[in-house]
């Protein structure tokens, strides 16, 4: 009966071998800690902007709400943040194949289209303004500013590290940058998600 206890109670799988000492094959996940938080902090941010968006559609059904005109050049915003990600996501495949040179050129073009979506924001905030729909003006255009800004303190964050990976990349051994810039096209692909959906939340509200 200890025998057959003892031989239940064995976990083969956390030793590297089986029941009679063959070697077992062990089944772990090949995720670098990094992606793993990275993971985390989609899921926080993720819930952040539900609960802004959750928000949003219970306030508009006030008689107060007076649907803001969305300004056109949100379109060439959108069209720059979608070059980014597939930009970011060709210089990470190039990055894999040892092309450091393009891998880097690709990413630049990232990085680039990224400033651009944020300088895009900021003139929608300006022709807005001088529209005469400010922060304070009523609650669609407070909104709108909120969402927008929120998002746009992501991109920013995302930019700092482009560049930081950016520098790695000219400095560092080929391919030591890799695991840096998975992690910002990963980044990209959550912002051009995360603004896709607040887009058309705008656009039909």
């Amino acid at each position: 009966m200890t025998t057959l206890i003892k031989t239940l109670a064995e976990k083969p799988w956390l030793s590297g071998h089986d029941g009679v000492g063959v070697p077992a094959e062990v089944a772990i996940f090949d995720l670098a800690k990094e992606k793993v938080g990275l993971r985390a902090f989609f899921a926080v941010a993720a819930s952040l902007f539900m609960l802004f968006v959750v928000a949003y559609r219970l306030r508009m059904v006030y008689s107060d709400w007076v649907p803001v005109q969305d300004p056109g050049v949100l379109w060439l915003s959108t069209g720059l943040l979608v070059v980014a990600s597939v930009a970011l996501q060709v210089s990470s495949i190039f990055m894999s194949r040892q092309h450091d040179q393009r891998a880097l050129t690709a990413f630049y073009v990232g990085g680039v289209c990224t400033l651009l979506f944020v300088c895009c924001q900021l003139v929608a905030w300006s022709e807005l303004s001088n529209a005469g729909y400010l922060v304070s003006t009523n609650p669609a255009s407070s909104f709108f500013y909120l969402l927008t800004a929120v998002h746009g303190l992501h991109v920013i964050g995302g930019l700092v590290a482009w560049l930081r990976t950016a520098i790695r990349m000219r400095s560092a051994e080929p391919g030591a940058a890799r695991i840096a810039v998975d992690l910002c096209t990963l980044y990209s692909h959550f912002l051009l998600l995360v603004w896709a959906g607040l887009f058309y939340l705008l656009l039909n509200s």
